[in-house]
């Protein structure tokens, strides 16, 4: 098999990985509450498929603040960051797969120059921050052909600084509201 034909049928299989992920999230969503109790690999599982998803919106960053209320908050970091950047693969993987879900959009112009500039800095920065538009620089990452090792390097660094503080976020609030409550009511 040439070449071509190889990078060829590897993006068409990208494509469908994506597709048949996203099949499959949409199909599991009512069963998110028996994932929670899995501990942390649930908060792995819950945070991955919520990341999986394209451009659509999932509770992933609820799942964490609610979650480090239970759980350790460097436990649901690490479970959480890890959980969010394999699922932002998928974004890659779209990009990867050169089908381009993005118009040639301002925004998705403005990324892409960004990723050509400094493609290891924008990963971080843009997985580190809560933002609507990390799926684009994942695509632009994937169209531009970063290395798959290095764009998720960069952006498990990110979603962990990101989890991180959605952890201690719900840690720190939802601890003491718990205890408030649990002495206010008599418990």
């Amino acid at each position: 098999m040439s070449p071509q034909k190889r990078l060829n049928l590897l993006r068409i299989l990208a494509l469908l990985i994506v597709i048949g992920l996203s099949v499959f999230i949409f199909y599991i969503k009512d069963n998110v509450e028996e994932l929670k109790g899995l501990g942390y690999l649930g908060i792995f599982l819950l945070t991955f498929f919520s990341y999986a998803t394209i451009v659509a919106p999932a509770p992933g960053v609820a799942i964490i603040i609610a979650m480090a209320a239970s759980f350790h908050p460097i436990g649901v970091t690490l479970a959480a960051g890890l959980g969010a950047a394999l699922g932002e693969i998928s974004g890659y993987l779209v990009g990867f797969s050169g089908q381009g879900i993005v118009e040639r959009r301002d925004v998705y112009e403005r990324i892409s120059r960004w990723m050509q500039k400094n493609g290891s800095l924008t990963i971080l920065l843009l997985s580190a921050i809560p933002n609507p538009f990390f799926d684009i620089a994942g695509i632009a990452a994937g169209m531009l052909k970063m290395p798959l090792r290095k764009f998720f390097f960069w952006c498990w660094v990110g979603e962990t600084i990101k989890m991180g503080a959605f952890a201690l976020f719900g840690y720190t609030t939802f601890n003491p509201l718990m205890d408030w409550l649990k002495q206010a009511i008599g418990i």
